[in-house]
């Protein structure tokens, strides 16, 4: 029997503040991001979501927008500390949330070159102006991050033309061992040189000292990047628990980027109607399986505080998803859902601590209200459920509610 779980996200689309984002990230109890858009165009239309049932997640009526008594809806809460894209996909997975801790990497320079050593790399310590980074097997620089908030991450840096990207990766997973940050980014890119990183060093506030990623040439030619993040596990998120248990998964968009899928199908890009349109061929070609597919554009407009932009996405995004219900059976379960808010009323570009829409399509299941979700990771785990796997780490599955 054919059965397939999709899971569309619709990036930074939060329906109002958590109860705790006064203390969490103080600012972002005001946050509301599909508040502020309606403020902004009280006549703002969303045919398709509007049958799923946003209303209903949010709590409100519009002037456009009614509740729908037979939407099956709820909503949830962030588990993960923060506001974050990475993160919040991590738990959407099934990863339980660890908190990271922020310092300057002057502070890990030993741990991490002795950890390297003691596994048989050559390491370089390079020291300026009285603050240190590591170069690994010549090729390889271990530094502070400097475009993420200060001490947050840390970057490892390679020119591909001189060692492998799978080799830097490797580097990487050593570092992130030893490392309680709350991400390790590894790239690189073909065409520059290290002469080209170490022109693109750069010291920040006195105590981060960096490779400037954009000034590095990475990203001119042959770029690759992975994203390790703290406390996440591949081997007990659902991708690799279903691709091993032979159950076809398929990541679209920016979840393809950040989401381990080492035996599935991952197809990286940013429009909001490609990826749609990739989500439609996926499932016309797919007879069991999973497809979670990300909608960058809307986060991308909420950083721009541009809620012009925001709605003529979500437009797109609402469309696409009429093409999609109607090739879904009743074996099918569909969940529309973000990661956070991004409220570009705010007065700053960050993400906000929102919760946010779950939004539920099975055909002929009418009326199902799945109420408050402690963790995002509640639809990873339902998701195995419904294929019968393992469990992730973390989640409850709310499967019964849906039968």
């Amino acid at each position: 029997m054919s059965k397939r779980f999709i899971i569309i996200v619709l990036d930074g689309f939060g329906i109002g503040a958590m109860g705790d984002a006064k203390v969490m990230r103080p600012g972002d109890e005001k946050a509301n991001t599909l508040r502020s858009l309606l403020h902004d165009h009280p006549e703002l239309k969303l045919p398709t979501l509007e049958k799923l049932g946003l209303m209903n997640a949010y709590g409100a009526e519009s002037a456009q927008m009614k509740f729908n008594p037979q939407a099956n809806f709820g909503k949830s809460e962030l588990m993960h500390f923060g506001a974050d894209t990475f993160m919040g996909h991590q738990e959407i997975m099934g990863t339980l949330p660890r908190r990271p801790e922020a310092h300057p990497f002057q502070q890990k320079v030993d741990l991490v070159a002795q950890h390297l050593k003691d596994h048989g790399h050559q390491v370089k310590i390079v020291q300026r102006q009285g603050l240190r980074y590591v170069v690994c097997d010549e090729f390889v620089t271990i530094a502070d991050n400097l475009e993420a908030d200060l001490g947050m991450c840390y970057n490892v840096t390679a020119p591909l033309d001189f060692i492998s990207f799978e080799s830097e990766v490797e580097i990487a997973e050593r570092v992130r061992e030893v490392v309680t940050v709350s991400r390790v980014i590894v790239f690189g890119g073909t065409g520059n040189t290290m002469q080209d990183l170490y022109q693109a060093e750069e010291i920040k506030q006195g105590r981060f000292i960096g490779i400037a990623s954009a000034k590095s040439k990475s990203y001119e030619q042959g770029y690759q990047c992975r994203h390790l993040g703290y406390g996440v596990n591949k081997a007990v998120q659902v991708p690799t628990i279903l691709t091993k248990a032979q159950i076809p998964c398929m990541l679209i968009g920016k979840v393809a980027d950040i989401v381990a899928n080492d035996l599935g199908t991952s197809i990286s890009c940013v429009p909001t109607e490609e990826c749609l349109q990739l989500t439609y061929e996926a499932l016309q070609k797919m007879d069991t399986g999973f497809i979670c597919t990300n909608v960058q554009e809307t986060d991308l407009a909420g950083h721009s505080q541009d809620s012009a932009e925001y709605v003529r996405i979500l437009k797109q995004a609402d469309a696409g998803l009429a093409r999609i219900l109607p090739l879904l059976t009743e074996e099918d379960i569909l969940i529309v859902q973000a990661d956070h808010g991004n409220d570009p009323n705010i007065g700053s570009s960050r993400h906000t601590r929102e919760c946010v829409p779950l939004l539920i399509y099975r055909k002929g299941l009418t009326g199902v209200r799945i109420g408050t979700r402690r963790t995002m990771a509640d639809n990873g785990a339902t998701c195995c459920d419904f294929f019968g796997v393992n469990a992730p780490e973390n989640g409850t599955s709310y499967l019964s509610l849906l039968q």
